[in-house]
């Protein structure tokens, strides 16, 4: 293992980085409803389960309803593996993962619960990883920087040595609440240290330019990388 690799992390948020999966938590939820005899999602409702945890979004969606309690129940009987298939990988990601994981300790923090290790099976890209913190492995999940902070204490490296890749105010909140460094990935109106537009701009920031084989070590400035 290289000394960088002791050193630096690359952190990423799940949905909305890694993956498009805004289809896929429509359809999950609206099968979640439809099984209860309920409509579907507005868009409200739409935008609030692709941040928040399972549990979250199920009390969320059926606020006011008799099923709360069998809906919560129920959404771990359900087989995800048809909603996966919904879930998009942006472009450029194993690329990525495989220029990045010679170089640094690679993880994974998401307000996902039970579904992201069928996940990253499914889509190949388990072993790329060191860690993975799900909501179900914290006390306190996203915005709270416990998921950040379990990842830095496990690989044994300051805050500051480490960048989180997120698209949302509550990966941000995460991100600053821990003192890790910020990439805002394609949310211009987010406050972060980088915003990049897609994911092998990453390289840029984290010194692994194109052309470089060799390892860059994480920049520590603010940058507004591809704006």
């Amino acid at each position: 293992m290289t000394r960088e690799n002791h050193n630096s992390a690359v952190i990423f948020d799940c949905d909305g980085v890694m993956f498009d999966s805004r289809g896929a938590n429509i359809n999950f939820y609206n099968h979640l409803l439809d099984h209860f005899g309920l409509p579907p999602m507005c868009e409200d409702d739409i935008a609030y389960v692709h941040m928040q945890t399972a549990d979250s979004s199920v009390r969320h969606i059926f606020k006011g309803t008799p099923f709360m309690e069998e809906a919560l129940r129920y959404r771990f009987d359900v087989d995800y593996t048809p909603f996966i298939r919904d879930m998009i990988p942006e472009p450029g990601l194993r690329e990525l993962l495989t220029r990045l994981k010679p170089c640094y300790r690679l993880a994974v923090a998401t307000n996902r619960s039970n579904t992201i290790g069928q996940v990253l099976e499914t889509h190949n890209l388990t072993g790329f990883f060191d860690a993975v913190v799900s909501s179900l492995d914290v006390v306190r999940p996203k915005p709270d920087p416990e998921c950040l902070l379990k990842i830095t204490g496990l690989f044994r490296i300051p805050p500051e040595k480490a960048i989180y890749v997120g698209d949302s105010e509550i990966d941000q909140a995460c991100s600053r609440a821990a003192g890790v460094p910020f990439v805002s990935f394609r949310n211009s109106a987010l406050d972060a240290d980088y915003h990049v537009q897609n994911l092998l701009e990453l390289l840029k920031i984290t010194g692994n330019l194109a052309g470089n084989p060799g390892c860059g070590i994480i920049s520590q400035g603010r940058d507004n990388a591809g704006l």
